[in-house]
């Protein structure tokens, strides 16, 4: 099943399912938090009251299949060779994991904007977890992921590495500049693939030249580890969205930055495609 949360004509944001054989989305009635963990504890679509009528897909805008109530959360450092080859590192012993400010996130067909303060936006196709309900059992974390969507944590390298010595990175500037972050185009549930940790390809490509072909199977934590890894630390709620870490291929490895007017597509497989054009640098 797919869940997108969408808006018709400057109207007001709602969720829906997506029946893409017949181009509509039928809007899902009560609230997310309602919903959401019935359908994550497996009833499927029978958890959900919908609208008498479907809308066409084509009428409304696909938005980032999170609430702005919800958390944006981050888990990098999660490829070994995106880590030696872009970044010439070694692996750490444990996740890394940080915030990214929801006012970063864009639709799946929305521009990126080219934030003024940097020179070097990377971008990084990224298989991302939905949570569906408040509580994770640390010992099957897995049963807390309503489904998945798809990723692009465009970064600023050049901020990245500004941080003051000896102090680190600074990630806030580099991964929360204003509507660079593609996410969706929607949720596609847990239930739609294997059990475990999903084994999909991620593939980005700009202007149509490949520049990230992976699969989450190199992961070095699965998203089961990942979920947990969080939530011993700072507790998800219902509807936070987790990104589990990029393949090798970005700028920062190729020299290959985005510039104003790329057309980038980053495809999950089984999932879908975000399209995003990056605009004129200080629009």
């Amino acid at each position: 099943m797919r869940l997108a949360r969408c808006a018709r004509h400057g109207g007001a944001p709602f969720w829906g399912v997506v029946d893409l054989e017949h181009g509509e989305v039928s809007p899902i009635l009560g609230l997310f938090t309602e919903w959401a963990p019935r359908v994550t504890a497996g009833e499927g679509i029978s958890a959900l009251k919908l609208a008498h009528r479907p809308v066409p897909l084509a009428d409304v805008v696909l938005l980032p299949p999170i609430d702005p109530v919800n958390r944006v959360v981050v888990a990098g450092a999660n490829y070994t060779k995106h880590l030696k080859e872009d970044f010439g590192l070694e692996a750490p012993s444990q996740p890394v994991a940080f915030l990214k400010a929801y006012g970063a996130l864009i639709g799946a067909s929305d521009s990126i904007r080219f934030p003024p303060l940097t020179d070097e936006l990377d971008h990084e196709v990224e298989l991302v977890a939905v949570i569906g309900r408040n509580e994770v059992d640390p010992q099957d974390p897995l049963a807390s992921v309503l489904g998945y969507t798809v990723g692009n944590d465009v970064s600023a390298r050049d901020l990245q590495r500004s941080g003051p010595k000896g102090i680190g990175m600074d990630l806030f500037a580099a991964k929360s500049q204003d509507r660079t972050t593609g996410v969706g185009p929607w949720i596609v549930t847990r239930d739609e693939f294997p059990a475990g940790s999903p084994r999909l390809r991620l593939t980005l490509s700009v202007n149509g030249e490949l520049r990230q072909d992976g699969h989450t199977s190199d992961m070095t934590w699965d998203v089961g580890e990942l979920v947990a890894f969080v939530a011993a630390r700072s507790s998800f709620a219902c509807g936070d969205i987790l990104f589990t870490g990029s393949p090798a291929g970005v700028g920062m490895g190729t020299g290959k930055f985005l510039k104003s007017g790329d057309v980038v597509e980053a495809t999950v497989e089984g999932i879908g495609t975000l399209r995003n054009v990056v605009s004129e640098k200080y629009s």
